[in-house]
């Protein structure tokens, strides 16, 4: 058996395949319709994409309601479930004050701006009905950003368990789906990113199976006064969340793993106590650099 690895861009993202199998036209194979699986959720759920579902309902913003498949249901369903468990911080109607801050031009959001678009957040104004969902007001959005490239993530690995991978795993740009150990029954150890020196490894995470995401202040962010402003945003004002430097998370599936770091990240504080209640392992960095770690984490 030998292992593979196959790269591959998708989600803006640099991603790889692991696939330790017996032969690259076996590895090949399954790659490709991992792939292709990939680049299914991409093209159905992407806010880039102008004929995806959720730039159709976001069109439709104010009018009509839109039909949902099953599949798309479900997610809007699991997005409800996000709601509820974060206290109402993970929103995914919030993405709509990235019209806001721009994390290019290094300059701070007008108050007026954001007033302004917070008008819009409100996952509890979506009407869901009937399979069909509608945003009420012009201007709304919804956004699966969240929690799109963990579950694509996650529908790869279902591919390839699908086609007899026993042994590698999916990184969708540090989004992991783990299927299994490596062929001798050892850990992936998987390196986590320093989040202030991008060519330094923090710590390593033994991995057999399920799902590692990281979040982090880190990813798109910019300096100004001394003071860090990063792309996680508290809905409730606008503001970048500042406890956490970085939170991993290791779960049964790369979607928990993804949305548990996220929630961490905006509760703040809180975060620690959130991720105890779910009975998560994780790796965590507060913003003096303190290193908090349970269990199958390893500094």
């Amino acid at each position: 058996m030998r292992t593979f690895r196959i790269p591959f861009k998708a989600m803006a993202s640099a991603c790889e395949l692991v696939l330790a199998v017996d032969d690259e036209p076996e590895a090949q194979a399954m790659a490709r319709a991992a792939i292709a699986e990939v680049q299914r959720i991409e093209a159905k759920y992407s806010r880039y994409q102008p004929d995806s579902i959720v730039s159709r309902i976001n069109a439709a913003a104010g009018g009509q309601a839109v039909a949902c498949d099953e599949e798309t249901w479900s997610l809007l369903n699991y997005a409800d479930s996000l709601y509820q468990s974060s206290d109402g911080l993970f929103d995914i109607t919030s993405g709509v004050l990235r019209r806001a801050w721009n994390f290019y031009d290094h300059r701070l959001p007008a108050p007026a701006d954001l007033d302004g678009l917070r008008q819009l957040i409100g996952w509890r104004r979506v009407e869901r009905e009937a399979q069909a969902v509608r945003l009420p007001e012009a201007g709304m959005e919804l956004d699966f950003g969240g929690f799109g490239k963990e579950y694509a993530a996650d529908r790869a690995g279902a591919v390839l368990a699908a086609k007899g991978l026993r042994h590698g795993y999916v990184n969708l740009a540090g989004d992991m789906r783990v299927l299994g150990p490596k062929p001798d029954g050892s850990s992936w150890m998987i390196g986590i990113q320093d989040p202030r020196d991008k060519t330094a490894i923090l710590a390593t995470i033994p991995v057999e199976r399920g799902g590692l995401a990281t979040s982090g202040d880190y990813e798109r962010f910019f300096e100004l006064d001394g003071k860090r402003y990063c792309h996680i945003l508290d809905p409730r004002n606008g503001q970048p969340v500042t406890h956490w430097r970085t939170v991993s998370v290791v779960a049964p599936l790369a979607v928990v793993a993804g949305n548990c770091a996220t929630i961490a990240m905006l509760k703040q504080s809180d975060g620690l106590a959130f991720l105890e209640a779910c009975g998560m392992n994780y790796l965590a960095v507060d913003q003096s650099g303190t290193v908090h770690v349970k269990r199958a984490a390893q500094a």
